[in-house]
């Protein structure tokens, strides 16, 4: 199995030639080793895969989404199966391009003498010797303290801001009339009726128009039906039925 100086690379090698891409231990882009054509490969004359649209100096990919694969391709398991039936002279050819290409990588990485990672060169601390983590760079760390400051003091603004200052009131939101949303209005904005709240004859709380108890102290809303008046001449002491117009009940002589 093959061992990288980082901690996770990706073989893209094929029978035709080989190719290794190695990642930075921090922010994972990856520097794509030179092209290696097999030469026993070539020597069979078949030229098939990579070796028709290899890239043949190294560069770095420029970003993570390379990187993809890495954890499968570090698995022996994975790499013997995708090798399985090349011959003992590929497989040589292979060990010795991985060491090729590790020391061609390894030239554009920065080991941290403290957390002993390879980093890329925007991943390392040039004046401290250090990666970024160890070492913040000091212009980043400040740009990073008061981005957090400025965050910090947003929230405490914000926290003891009065947003609003209007005065809380029941507010009738379906038109008891027609039923529909009746907006905001003193009146119905679908048939006009009246939005005027009601006041409660015990506290006095106001309570929309739909409501049948008070909303403060659950007195009811709707008014008892005033008793109908007796029919005239009817005695209201002993019931007797007097003629119209008398004043005096003539059973049991109570006023009228």
């Amino acid at each position: 199995m093959l061992h990288a100086f980082t901690r996770n690379y990706q073989d893209n090698s094929t029978e035709a030639g080989f190719e290794f891409t190695f990642f930075c231990d921090h922010c994972n882009d990856g520097y794509r080793s030179s092209f290696i054509e097999s030469t026993t490969h070539t020597k069979r004359g078949f030229l098939r895969g990579m070796s028709q649209g290899a890239s043949i100096a190294g560069s770095f990919l420029g970003g993570r989404a390379a990187n993809l694969g890495w954890a499968a391709e570090r698995s022996g398991s994975v790499i013997s199966e995708r090798f399985e039936g090349q011959s003992p002279e590929w497989r040589k050819e292979h060990e010795q391009a991985f060491g090729r290409a590790q020391n061609e990588a390894m030239q554009h990485f920065h080991r941290c003498h403290n957390c002993a990672k390879y980093a890329c060169d925007a991943c390392f601390n040039e004046d401290a010797g250090l990666c970024v983590a160890c070492a913040p760079r000091q212009e980043v760390f400040v740009a990073q303290a008061h981005a957090k400051a400025m965050q910090r003091n947003i929230t405490e603004a914000a926290d003891s801001a009065t947003v609003w200052e209007g005065r809380i009131e029941s507010k009738t939101t379906a038109c008891p009339s027609c039923g529909k949303p009746a907006g905001s209005g003193k009146f119905c904005n679908n048939c006009g009726a009246s939005l005027a709240l009601n006041e409660c004859t015990r506290c006095g709380a106001a309570n929309a128009q739909a409501v049948r108890f008070c909303n403060n102290c659950g007195n009811p809303m709707e008014a008892p039906p005033a008793a109908a008046p007796p029919p005239s001449g009817l005695c209201g002491s002993c019931g007797a039925q007097n003629p119209p117009g008398t004043r005096f009940c003539g059973s049991c002589g109570n006023q009228l």
